[in-house]
């Protein structure tokens, strides 16, 4: 084998050497290649010392400095997997939000694999014209993006004056929506909120100016669309819509199904506003978010706060109310349009 190897160096052509699949050969290789694509800087742990599981929140003992909002990858006795996010951390005590649900879940059998890493999400300019999962789900492009989302020098915004047209007549002349703005519609049961909301996603656009250097063509116009605890016939509504008026080439599409893990909802706002944040800043493009509806967001939020009272842990309630901070995400910064529409039901 190495007489093999030697005369391949020698003649020029670097044979492929074996990869090795245990052992700690194969540790260092996957360390390797996990720095190398900038997704984990440091070992990863793994543990089975689950020692409770309430509600969607499973509880770790015995961790190693655990901590807050860091990646767990859980790995269940058949071998299903999921993924979660520490939301509380006392002493060597981790409690983790799981993502997936936490049904099948054995305590004694189920293995954690601690990230050392946020939550992150890759994203494209090709994910326009695509439908991706509440949970990012059916994304396989790099780089990946914080969805913890960046900071912002609040010395680098403008002030909102340029608006985006939205077609309809009782907004554009009472409640004009300003670039850089966010704008919540309140809705009830019974109304055609999702029917306004395809309506503006499809007829929303750029205010044109006659003197201006700035580009204000629609190829520079992008909309994320997140609906979050439709059921499947408003889900079958939404991308046919949006395909047969021509809206969708410009349409990140994010579905979270009734159907699918209610915690899920939490992150989808967020992987939505990473996408957006990356169009914005990176590819330079005005983008309209449309979040719809938030009372789902609303109610599963208010299931993991109650487990966590259930639990005792009344000041990590208090940061839970945090997460509706992606509501300052909106911005004007830099001649770049980051809008924020709320639907409340």
């Amino acid at each position: 084998m190495a007489l093999r190897v030697m005369r391949g160096i020698v003649n020029g052509a670097a044979p492929e050497l074996p990869v090795p699949t245990s052992g700690p050969m194969a540790g260092s290789r996957e360390q390797a290649l996990a720095v190398s694509r900038n997704y984990l800087s440091q070992p990863r742990l793994t543990y089975k010392t689950v020692s409770g599981v309430n509600g969607p929140l499973v509880i770790l003992d015995h961790v190693k400095f655990p901590r807050y909002a860091e990646i767990v990858h859980l790995t269940l006795p058949d071998g299903t997997k999921r993924s979660g996010q520490v939301l509380e951390v006392s002493g060597s005590k981790a409690v983790v939000q799981v993502f997936e649900g936490t049904s099948g879940i054995d305590a004694k059998k189920t293995s954690c694999e601690f990230t050392g890493d946020i939550l992150r999400m890759p994203v494209s300019e090709d994910m326009l014209g695509k439908v991706v999962g509440g949970g990012g789900g059916g994304v396989k492009i790099f780089p990946f993006g914080n969805a913890l989302g960046q900071p912002i020098n609040p010395q680098c915004r403008i002030y909102p004056e340029e608006m985006i047209q939205t077609g309809i007549s009782a907004i554009v002349g009472m409640n004009n929506i300003a670039r850089g703005q966010k704008i919540p519609i309140f809705s009830a049961a019974g109304l055609p909120h999702n029917a306004i909301a395809a309506q503006i996603c499809r007829q929303a656009g750029l205010v044109k100016k006659s003197k201006d250097v700035v580009d204000y063509s629609e190829e520079n116009f992008a909309i994320v669309f997140a609906a979050m605890g439709v059921n499947m016939e408003t889900a079958r509504f939404f991308k046919p819509d949006f395909e047969e008026n021509g809206s969708m080439d410009n349409v990140c599409l994010f579905l979270n199904l009734a159907n699918d893990p209610t915690i899920e909802r939490i992150i989808t706002p967020r992987l939505a506003l990473t996408t957006a944040d990356f169009l914005a800043y990176q590819c330079e493009k005005r983008v309209l978010v449309i979040l719809t509806d938030m009372s789902s967001y609303a109610e599963a939020l208010r299931e993991v706060i109650f487990f966590l009272i259930k639990m005792d842990y009344l000041v990590r309630v208090i940061l839970s109310l945090c997460k509706f901070s992606f509501f300052l995400k909106s911005c004007f910064l830099k001649c770049i349009a980051h809008i924020l529409v709320e639907y409340l039901n």
